[in-house]
């Protein structure tokens, strides 16, 4: 056997801890190859099919980003992961070490053993992408909404960019391993595995510092989303931080705290709880480390898939403009209601039912716009809202028309006291009474938009010497899937720019919005999922590293009494805790994150947020059922 056939044994014979190792950098290699497989398709160099250069430019910005991100994580995620693998093997270095191998030779067998480990993960991984390069393509294309579809290629260049980047990654990360392996004694390296752990130790004021930084950075971060417009970038940033304070305190002192705590209690001495809860109290205090990456890292995936998510609702994209169609009339008023008809017979073509209204405002010289009850309750009506009154001609209420125009009147309410409209030689001077929170006159009043009776309007209007400009609103239940009869209607119609008409389509713009949020979820979705991979490897690395200890400690416990069923029943409850105690951690800063960015947009991600979350815990318990499952049993047949 030469020395490069007795390092590639080494990780064969190794291949139950090295395993989680190849998959998770064979994972990264494969989500690293599909953002360049995006990155250099055709199709996406350009113009993206029925969108703009805008969003190309956009797509090719997030994929690089995307790459760069994915690269720089792996390499402190895979550097974390083998020094976690050289700590495991320090006694076996020892005995070769003491049988007569040189440190240069250790060295150069950890080097081939890791170099050997990358490029098969390297290989592997682009393989895998491109048996699923065609199925990628396919779900790409429908997140960016391209009716036409991404055509299939051969991706050279994108496996040309990926066996290069990671093959320099996997030999600077061989090249690491000397500076990991140490430079300990012999008899230090022998003995590792047997010295004693010191007992776990925490500080009480630490203790409840940890819950005073968590309460502090949410209270930051919803003070931000409330009082956004007077806070800054940099307040949100602290409250972050914060958080991610208080999280690494909770896990290395809170924790360990409480369960030494529990000592004192009668729960510590009933049955098998001593030896449960005593073996935590040890667990935690090694794997706090452990749990603060991974309660970070999945955090950062929840929100960011959660938050693309939500941006791509449908709701979303109404609450600016809650109509289907907005079309401007010209000055010719018959031309435009020759145009109303035609959008109508279309949609009735087409199987859409609908509901169309008028509405004409008129701005007065002191900036705001004012609208007819009538009208407005008519648009309110087709909308689903209830209906206004007004007590007579000296009555007014303000309604927004734009998003921040709502958030700032629901802060502020509406303004006391008379307000002088002056249009012409026509003046009224009528009290505000009511604010009405809807958007049911979207994009009118800049300044303000306020809703008066029919007759004082028409008072008003007399004063008016610009010619008058109707806009039809309409209303369709299914306007998301109206994109094929909106085209048709923008081209026949704004193509025509004589009239002075103009047409808005609420599908074509939310179809633009969506390509973008499909880039967005591209983006932060596979960025997500690999930091969620890495998050349930380094669990796996937390497993298996404890596996030789315990094999011992419940051997010897074996020995006076424990039976199996026993020994099922506290490794169920130490895996429980190691798998979703993180978890559960991240939930709460997630929660946190789409409360707030609820507040932001005004519009509810509960069932978004929904989605994540049971999307993530469903795997995370297939994941937790299986490590049990094989460490329940690996234990019994070494113990038996």
């Amino acid at each position: 056997m030469n020395f490069r056939q007795f390092a590639v044994h080494n990780v064969l014979r190794n291949k139950r801890i090295y395993m989680a190792h190849f998959l998770s950098s064979a994972f990264s290699v494969m989500i690293f190859f599909t953002y360049a497989l995006l990155l250099f398709h055709p199709d996406l160099q350009g113009e993206l099919v029925s969108s703009s250069g805008t969003l190309s430019r956009l797509g090719t910005i997030g994929m690089q980003v995307s790459e760069v991100i994915i690269f720089v994580f792996s390499f402190f995620f895979l550097l974390y992961s083998v020094g976690a693998f050289l700590k495991l093997r320090k006694k076996e270095f020892g005995i070769l070490i003491l049988l007569g191998m040189s440190r240069n030779q250790l060295n150069r067998m950890l080097f081939v053993e890791n170099a050997w480990i990358g490029f098969a993960a390297l290989a592997f991984g682009i393989g895998i992408g491109l048996i699923f390069s065609k199925l990628i393509l396919l779900a790409s294309a429908r997140l960016l909404s391209i009716q036409e579809g991404l055509r299939f290629y051969v991706p050279l260049k994108a496996v040309l960019l990926t066996a290069i980047a990671f093959g320099v990654l996997f030999l600077l990360i061989a090249s690491l391993t000397s500076i990991m392996a140490g430079k300990e004694r012999v008899a230090e390296l022998i003995r590792s595995e047997d010295k004693p752990k010191p007992e776990p130790a925490a500080s009480a004021g630490l203790s409840v510092l940890a819950v005073l930084l968590l309460v502090a950075g949410y209270v930051i971060v919803f003070d931000f989303a409330i009082n956004r417009r007077h806070t800054s970038f940099q307040q949100l940033l602290g409250g972050v931080v914060l958080a991610i304070a208080g999280t690494y305190l909770l896990f290395t002192q809170t924790s360990v705290y409480l369960l030494r705590a529990l000592r004192g209690s009668k729960l510590f001495l009933r049955r098998t709880n001593l030896l449960t809860i005593s073996e935590l109290t040890y667990r935690m205090k090694d794997n706090a480390a452990t749990f603060f990456i991974v309660a970070v890292v999945s955090a950062v995936a929840f929100t960011g898939i959660g938050t693309t998510l939500a941006l791509g609702d449908p709701g979303l994209a109404s609450m600016v403009n809650p109509y289907a169609y907005s079309y401007s009339a010209g000055e010719d008023q018959s031309f435009g209601a020759q145009q109303v008809k035609k959008i109508g017979d279309e949609l009735t073509a087409a199987g859409y039912s609908y509901k169309a209204h008028a509405m004409l405002p008129l701005s007065t010289e002191g900036g705001y716009t004012v609208v007819r009850l009538s009208e407005y309750n008519q648009l309110a009506a087709d909308l689903g809202y209830r209906a206004e009154t007004l007590g007579g001609d000296d009555e007014m209420f303000l309604t927004p028309s734009y998003v921040w125009q709502k958030e700032d009147m629901d802060q502020a309410g509406y303004p006391p006291g008379p307000v002088e409209l002056i249009i012409g030689n026509q003046k009224a001077s009528p009290h505000f009474v009511k604010y009405a929170p809807r958007i049911v006159l979207p994009d009118i009043g800049y300044a303000g938009t306020a809703v008066i009776t029919d007759r004082l309007f028409d008072k008003l209007k007399q004063g008016y010497a610009d010619p008058l400009y109707k806009t039809y609103l309409f209303t369709v239940p299914d306007w998301h899937k109206a994109v094929g009869v909106s085209r048709e209607l923008m081209e026949s119609i704004n193509n025509d720019g004589q009239n002075g008409d103009y047409l808005r389509s609420l599908s074509l713009e939310w179809l633009s919005s969506k390509q973008k949020n499909g880039i967005l979820f591209i983006v932060s979705g596979l960025v997500g999922i690999v930091f969620f991979t890495f998050a349930a490897s380094t669990i796996y690395f937390r497993l298996y590293a404890d596996m030789d200890r315990d094999e011992k400690q419940y051997g010897m416990i074996a020995k006076v009494g424990l039976s199996g069923k026993e020994l099922s029943r506290i490794m169920t409850r130490q895996l429980f805790l190691m798998f979703f105690v993180p978890l559960a951690m991240a939930f709460v800063h997630s929660t946190v994150a789409f409360v707030a960015l609820q507040r932001l947009v005004g519009y509810s991600i509960l069932a978004n947020s929904l989605k994540i979350f049971g999307a993530f815990a469903a795997i995370q318990l297939a994941y937790f059922l299986v490590a049990r499952w094989r460490t329940v049993e690996h234990l019994k047949r070494k113990i038996s």
